[in-house]
């Protein structure tokens, strides 16, 4: 049986020097993309994860659309060859909106300021009704833990209703998370946030 989403837009961080666990979930990640024949949408950087990211996808035969804003299109910083698709766009604004416009579904993988403004961004998308795309969140060496007891906090305080819990979902591996995202059903009462009725 085929897998369900033919392309994902993978999040992740750029930086240098991290613990190899990143590393090698990145490159594991790819690997399974590839597997699964699933086309990777990134922000076409060639350092951090998002170098090991596509790295994992080209060695294993798949495909890698990159897509990079103007002023970030330096050769240090992004693949301006290898990847079988490279876009540069007016802006970062423009570049969050064509990575969501191309895939079917959304994974987070441990980043910075970048990857939770994206991350946030295809939720409020869902959250608003602009889409019906599932997001996942890889939690490598439990790096989202903080971040997913916030969300629960905001919901048991009230700022969030219970579907939007389900608007995304976890996991620690790169199999496990593809398996669940396989699965992945959307929130059918997503619109009662848009009228209030509570």
């Amino acid at each position: 049986m085929s897998y369900p989403y033919r392309s994902i837009c993978v999040f992740c961080g750029s930086a240098d020097g991290l613990h190899q666990a990143y590393y090698d979930a990145a490159l594991e990640m790819g690997k399974q993309l590839a597997g699964r024949g699933i086309r990777l949408v990134y922000g076409a950087g060639r350092t951090g994860l998002m170098g090991a990211l596509a790295q994992g996808v080209l060695e294993n035969g798949g495909e890698v659309i990159g897509i990079a804003p103007k002023g970030l299109e330096s050769p240090q910083l992004i693949h301006t060859s290898g990847l079988t698709s490279l876009e540069i766009v007016e802006d970062i604004q423009v570049r969050k909106a064509r990575m969501i416009e191309l895939a079917d579904a959304f994974i987070a993988m441990p980043g910075g300021y970048g990857t939770a403004d994206e991350l946030f961004e295809v939720l409020t998308w869902s959250q608003i009704g602009l889409q019906r795309k599932p997001m996942a969140i890889l939690n490598t060496n439990g790096y989202f833990d903080s971040l997913l007891d916030w969300v629960s906090r905001a919901f048991s305080d009230g700022f969030i209703y219970d579907e939007h819990l389900q608007l995304f979902l976890s996991e620690s591996t790169p199999v496990a998370l593809l398996e669940e995202l396989a699965n992945y059903q959307f929130p059918d009462n997503i619109g009662r946030w848009l009228v209030r009725d509570n």
